[in-house]
């Protein structure tokens, strides 16, 4: 009998630019939404680049979020797998923390520690330039769709995950932090509302 293989599922990007937030913001809904076998870590990696090798060097199998510009239709959905996934990070520089993650793979690998299994479910933006701004419509539309996604990976990978009777509320972030989705995007309404 072998041991269950360690799961990483990482959510990365930059929630003060837009769409960018894509991936923190589905694997902020993904917690939310399900509980794990204790052989699977769920992440906030934001923009933390190099300081992530070690977290994949403690998993086997690796699961990303992520906002990737394929150049396709705002919101499209793409899934990319195993070896692929690197040269979908760096295609087309968005931000600093997609360099910085393509950098992670590699050290990793040069470690000897990559994940042996390898996905990343990738959101195309609409808008990267909005500073402070909320996922955008197209894109926030799609992390449902994109948490289904998931589960059908993880389900490849003999991970059962199961819904929560009652899902977390939203501002249980897997981080302690008032950024969460719920409090971030309603900071305008509660300024406009002391004028």
């Amino acid at each position: 009998m072998t041991d269950a293989p360690r799961v990483l599922i990482l959510g990365i990007g930059n929630i003060l630019w837009a769409d960018e937030g894509f991936g923190v913001r589905a694997v902020e809904a993904f917690h939310r939404a399900y509980d794990v076998p204790a052989n699977v870590t769920v992440l906030d990696g934001g923009t933390q680049g190099l300081y992530l090798v070690n977290f994949l060097q403690d998993h086997d199998h690796l699961l990303v979020f992520d906002a990737i510009d394929y150049g396709l239709e705002p919101g499209t959905l793409k899934l990319v797998r195993g070896d692929e996934v690197p040269k979908f990070t760096g295609a087309k520089k968005m931000s600093l923390h997609q360099t910085g993650f393509q950098e992670v793979l590699s050290a990793a690998d040069l470690l000897g520690a990559a994940p042996r299994e390898l996905a990343l479910i990738g959101c195309q933006p609409l808008d990267l330039e909005d500073w402070g701004g909320a996922l955008t419509e197209p894109v926030r539309g799609r992390i449902a769709e994109s948490l289904a996604m998931a589960c059908a990976i993880l389900a490849e990978w003999d991970v059962a995950v199961t819904p929560r009777a009652t899902p977390l509320p939203e501002g249980a972030a897997l981080l302690a932090n008032d950024i969460d989705h719920d409090h971030y995007e309603r900071r305008e309404v509660a300024a406009s509302s002391t004028i």
